[in-house]
């Protein structure tokens, strides 16, 4: 198994999951409530939801693109903007349902190329305010780009849940029931 085997994945099955949260927080909160929803926090000291969905984006472009060794593209940076302002400007829900559409596709193009990765490739990863971390390309995926990645989704989950969005453990790990055994489901 290699790192994109473990990353792309996680990446599709998430940001999808995360679509789909947002299409209900949509149905259970029609007349303009579920774009009130991207301004909610859990706390006021946190980013806002819509802030949260495009920190997840940028998680998982900025994983792809290390991984590649590339540059990051263009919408990193737009989706830092967006993410950065969207307390005073936090869009709509198409916009972050676009933005998540955008992710997939990318995520999905990069598994076409079948990305190769010697998990002893060394990433100097560096933060905003100055802070660089030294890691191999297998401690980068374990310990930074998973964990952040993931920090972000479950924010986003713990918002809609927090504002009274009919969200589940089901719809967490929708992905898991393609591989339900047969005849397992409990009846209802």
């Amino acid at each position: 198994m290699t790192l994109p085997d473990v990353l792309i994945p996680t990446y599709v099955q998430m940001l999808k999951a995360l679509s789909v949260w947002l299409a209900k927080a949509a149905a259970q909160k029609p007349d303009a409530g579920a774009e009130k929803l991207l301004s909610a926090r859990l706390a006021p000291d946190m980013f806002p939801l819509a802030t949260q969905i495009r920190f997840a984006c940028v998680q998982a472009q900025e994983g792809i693109f290390r991984l590649q060794g590339q540059p990051f593209s263009p919408s990193v940076d737009t989706l830092l903007n967006e993410g950065r302002n969207a307390g005073e400007h936090p869009g709509s829900m198409a916009d972050a349902q676009a933005r998540i559409a955008e992710t997939v596709a990318l995520v999905e193009a990069t598994a076409a190329k079948a990305l190769e990765v010697d998990p002893a490739t060394p990433i100097a990863h560096a933060l905003p305010m100055g802070m660089i971390f030294d890691l191999t390309a297998e401690q980068y995926v374990r310990d930074w780009a998973i964990p952040q990645f993931y920090f972000h989704v479950m924010t986003a989950y713990a918002i809609l849940r927090a504002e009274g969005i009919d969200l589940g453990k089901a719809d967490f790990v929708a992905h898991m029931f393609a591989y339900l055994r047969p005849g397992t489901m409990p009846a209802q």
